[in-house]
């Protein structure tokens, strides 16, 4: 028999107290916990400030109160929903994300997926470490506290530190300060809410015009977008340690719950706030965390400044663990620690650049760049979910780490499905944010009769559901027949050593 990945050995040695696994099958042994776990790591990294500020950039849309609410509802919980979804995979599978993609991608064509899961996890991490610095120096300025670059400097060294170590320490460690983060969180965003509720004027905010059903449907894509969308990519990452008889329907619900609660709570609570002052609102367009600390007494400044940036390095935590996962799926061979570690030094250089040396439009251009990949990102969404609906068995472990197994080495009708609806996606979403090098896309928007760029549809993002939705179409019509003679084949070899 072939040596593959799977059966070398299970994993080296990993220092005293850092987790081993790295994109290995987790062994039943050491598969526990149950799907209301899932709970904490989604609540704590969605429960960030920056969610608030989410608010006016739906009001940004041109519509009414209740429209923005139900839209950034909509858009959050169907977000969510899919990374529930994705989540099944795990369970059935015990293995990273990334990994069991090369099931419909197959082994090295699922190199494509892991590209661009790559350069968004570790774009997000590096502008969640310079959201956490600047809004730090915002704060302590604001105390009177900051001196020049120091405080620049001591909260990036202090928040990088976090997010690595919690990165190469492993998955036990993350989710146990999720939880507690959680509960943290929870309390100070509480006093947050009751602080500056006074700001809100209800009927200020009623009064708000209503804007048409594209700018609603684009303000739910935005939501979307900013939120569950960038996390399908590694549901499966934290399910994998569950048992494989864990209840499937808890392992879709809790990461739904848990994910999009907190937005819908906190994006509707920054509607109401940008919804009754004019002021306010175009403040948090052009400075959403520092926009954030005008309303608020001097002396809850500091307990603030800690819960902004803890939302923030939750999520930064997260990513740092799928990123390293997602490196050595894309073939370094190195121990998973390592690869979390060689993530954190590009997070680090990223985030000085941000910091320290560009301009100050660089964090939107940047940003813009990291939402256009939410296209193909939602592509292969599609393509996985289609696949992990077609598959009535679980997945041939040692396949996936074999490009000469029953999953091949290139899987066409998933790489064509992808290829074909992120193309389809990028030709109906313009450039966010203003971002300089993004004027191509659109391009589809007057041939489909949507208006051009400048129409009412072009701020809708329609790409990003479009491109979920083909993929998952197109795959299960190009991939079916495949995943049939796959599982066909699968049985008889069980069969056969039975």
């Amino acid at each position: 028999m072939t040596t593959t990945e799977s059966q070398r050995s299970p994993e080296p040695v990993a220092p005293k107290g850092i987790e081993a696994n790295g994109i290995n099958v987790i062994d039943e042994s050491e598969r526990r916990g149950t799907p209301a776990g899932l709970f904490w790591p989604w609540c704590a990294s969605n429960i960030s400030v920056l969610a608030v500020a989410y608010g006016a950039f739906v009001l940004g849309f041109g519509i009414g109160l209740w429209q923005a609410l139900i839209g950034a509802t909509i858009g959050a919980v169907v977000s969510f929903f899919l990374v529930g979804l994705v989540s099944i995979a795990g369970k059935r599978g015990s293995a990273p994300t990334l990994v069991l993609s090369r099931a419909p991608f197959g082994r090295w064509g699922n190199s494509l997926p892991c590209l661009v899961s790559y350069l968004l996890l570790v774009g997000w991490e590096t502008v969640l470490v310079a959201l956490s610095t600047l809004a730090t120096a915002t704060v302590f300025d604001r105390l009177g506290w900051a001196h020049g670059n120091g405080t620049k400097v001591v909260a990036f060294v202090v928040v990088a530190a976090i997010i690595v170590l919690a990165g190469i320490i492993g998955f036990d460690l993350i989710m146990r300060l999720q939880k507690y983060l959680t509960l943290a969180m929870i309390v100070v965003t509480a006093l947050y809410v009751v602080l500056t509720w006074d700001h809100i004027h209800l009927s200020t905010a009623r009064a708000l015009p209503h804007g048409t059903l594209s700018a609603t449907i684009g303000a739910a894509i935005l939501v979307m977008t900013g939120f569950g969308i960038g996390w399908v990519n590694t549901g499966a990452d934290y399910s994998r340690y569950l048992p494989r008889n864990a209840s499937t329907g808890g392992v879709v619900w809790w990461p739904t719950i848990g994910g999009s609660l907190p937005v819908v709570v906190l994006v509707a609570f920054g509607v109401l706030l940008a919804g009754s002052s004019q002021t306010l609102n175009d403040a948090i367009t052009n400075d959403p965390i520092g926009a954030l600390t005008t309303i608020l007494p001097t002396w809850f400044l500091l307990p603030f400044a800690v819960v902004a940036v803890a939302g923030l390095i939750s999520g930064a935590m997260m990513d740092i663990y799928s990123s390293g996962l997602t490196l050595l799926t894309l073939g370094l061979r190195t121990p998973r620690w390592v690869a979390a570690a060689i993530d954190g030094v590009l997070m680090v250089l990223g985030a000085i650049y941000i910091v320290w040396i560009a301009d100050t439009d660089f964090l939107y251009i940047f940003e813009g760049f990291l939402i256009t990949l939410g296209v193909p990102m939602a592509a292969w969404c599609g393509v996985f979910l289609a696949d992990l609906l077609a598959r009535r068995r679980d997945y041939d472990a040692a396949a996936l780490y074999d490009g000469r197994g029953r999953y091949g080495a290139f899987g066409w009708p998933a790489i064509v499905s992808m290829v074909v609806a992120a193309v389809l996606g990028w030709g109906l979403v313009i450039q966010p944010f203003g971002s300089k090098g993004l004027g191509w896309l659109g391009y589809l928007l007057s041939p489909f009769g949507l208006g051009g760029k400048d129409g009412t549809w072009a701020f809708a993002n329609l790409g990003v559901p479009v491109a979920l939705a083909v993929a998952f179409v197109g795959y299960l019509l190009l991939g079916l027949p495949g995943v049939r003679r796959q599982e066909r084949s699968q049985a008889e070899v069980e069969v056969t050593v039975a």
